[in-house]
């Protein structure tokens, strides 16, 4: 037997193959794993990458002008009718605007308010969570008598009656819902600081004199992260919905806003005749808050503990 088949005997490679194999991955393969065997979040991810995408190109992809009337053109069926024309392929609106267009810029205004108001009710929720958790005694019973009571109050009659008093506007929509959704960020971040707080870096980083400031900026928040963005991916998708609950009752965003809860609303008139009119952007709205939910889910189960290792 030659030197090299000695070299390359079976015994040599099970050897190599066992020494790959014991070899630990580096912390970005595990976490690739644990991402791409999560189907919830993939599935979830791509529907929402999807819409992103779509709503960044809305100028490139829209057919149409989505404020452009054309009441000759007015309620012209999809093409998978025997009526419709590929010149609007998901058909037009009452208006005679093209309906593929308005739901193809209706997923920015989605898009805008469930993220801006998630970024405003974080902020609040999380500062007010993390001085309750921190500081404990009084403040903690203070913040947690606020929390109770921004629990007890209904959030779509308020923000119905605020909208009603004030106006409607979609900063105005951004601002209410901001203000009343940040309770759960304000409950989670408290109770995962109480639980950072009792760790021993906390106590050394008190013990070589950091500022309070620092400390919660750079030790207590860095480590609830993660329930955060849990929290916040929910919110999320409850705004969305609480957006379209407005627009539906006419106290949402205003016309002529591609807004998929008034494209709900305006289809009223039409829906038990032309089911499509009601039943596109009902199917977005759906779309869009399914896949914020499953990617919500799956970084839950992908940055649970017991799925680390």
């Amino acid at each position: 037997m030659s030197t090299v088949e000695r070299h390359d005997s079976p015994f040599r490679r099970m050897k190599a193959a066992a020494v790959e194999d014991y070899i630990a991955p580096s912390p970005w393969t595990m976490l690739r794993r644990r991402v791409f065997g999560n189907a919830g979040l993939v599935v979830g991810g791509t529907i929402f990458a999807l819409i992103v995408l779509m709503a960044l190109a809305a100028p490139l992809i829209a057919p149409h002008d989505p404020y452009a009337q054309s009441l000759a053109n007015r309620l012209v069926p999809p093409i998978w009718h025997a009526d419709g024309t590929w010149i609007h392929p998901l058909g037009t609106d009452g208006l005679g605007r093209d309906y593929l267009s308005r739901l193809i810029y209706g997923s920015r205004i989605s898009l805008i308010i469930g993220l801006a108001t998630a970024l405003v009710s974080g902020f609040i929720g999380a500062t007010l969570g993390i001085c309750a958790g921190y500081f404990g005694g009084r403040v903690d019973m203070v913040i947690s008598y606020i929390i109770t009571t921004r629990l007890a109050m209904p959030v779509v009659l308020v923000a119905l009656a605020v909208v009603a008093i004030v106006g409607t506007s979609l900063q105005l929509i951004i601002l209410v819902l901001g203000l009343l959704l940040w309770d759960q960020f304000a409950v989670v971040t408290r109770s995962a600081t109480m639980q950072v707080r009792a760790q021993e870096f906390v106590t050394a980083a008190e013990a070589l004199g950091c500022s309070r400031l620092r400390l919660l900026c750079s030790e207590i928040l860095p480590n609830v992260m993660n329930p955060l963005i849990v929290v916040m991916t929910l919110e999320m998708a409850n705004a969305i919905l609480l957006e379209a609950a407005l627009s539906f009752l006419g106290l949402g965003v205003q016309p002529p806003l591609p807004s998929w809860g008034l494209m709900v609303a305006e289809a009223k008139p039409h829906m038990f005749f032309m089911a499509w009119i009601i039943m596109l952007p009902g199917a977005a709205l759906f779309a869009l808050v399914l896949s914020i939910y499953l990617v919500g889910d799956g970084i839950r189960d992908v940055t649970a503990p017991e799925n680390r290792n």
